[in-house]
């Protein structure tokens, strides 16, 4: 990667980072300081685009401050046996799969490989791309609109399942159930997909998502 495109990318970062801070925060010292950074990242965008600041002003209402819909990423993990990895979230106490928001500088399938492992412990790989879902579709319980990025993983062989995770503010447990055995309490969000993944592993027609 070029400098000039190193240089971009942190400052769109940056431009990310600040402008979810300032769709959410309530307090004015915080706000204050994520208007700071707005300004840090505007002043990379002029340097790594070698344009004038002034050129890059207009952008701060239209597109920089302006956040987009929310990609997020979900980790379908099915071994062998057929049996998928979920985790019990501490939020509402609903089993799900393994994900959250992507980061900006990830492709969607580093940020899935990511999270899987933080709240798995588990190394996977990805399998196929299972599915691109609109949170407002598939009964997420989210007050965001969130474009949903599931794929179908797979377990590196040789690991053994800690259930009880190391961070229990977010996760409460984890663990492997059939497909016919799934728990009762699946979070809404992921009560149909489920099945969409488990379609996908059963389908001779997937391939493998270049990463």
């Amino acid at each position: 990667m070029k400098p000039a495109q190193e240089i971009a990318l942190w400052a769109d970062r940056l431009r990310h980072l600040s402008a979810m801070g300032l769709r959410f925060s309530k307090d004015p010292y915080d706000r204050q300081n994520y208007d700071k950074i707005q300004e840090i990242s505007r002043e990379m965008m002029s340097l790594a685009a070698a344009e004038n600041l002034g050129d890059i002003e207009p952008l701060n209402r239209s597109l920089m401050r302006r956040p987009t819909p929310f990609a997020t990423g979900d980790a379908a993990i099915i071994d062998d046996h057929g049996r998928i990895l979920l985790i019990r979230r501490a939020d509402n106490g609903k089993w799900a799969m393994p994900g959250g928001a992507l980061e900006v500088g990830e492709t969607p399938a580093e940020g899935v490989l990511r999270e899987a492992l933080e709240e798995t412990g588990v190394h996977c790989e990805i399998v196929a791309l299972a599915g691109l879902h609109d949170s407002r579709r598939v009964g997420a319980e989210t007050p965001n609109h969130l474009y949903m990025i599931m794929f179908l993983c797979r377990p590196l062989s040789g690991q053994e399942l800690n259930t009880q995770p190391a961070t229990p503010d977010e996760i409460l447990e984890r663990r492997w159930f059939a497909q016919n055995e799934l728990p009762p309490d699946v979070d809404p969000g992921h009560v149909t997909r489920i099945p969409e993944a488990y379609r996908v592993w059963q389908s001779d027609a997937r391939t493998a998502y270049d990463v």
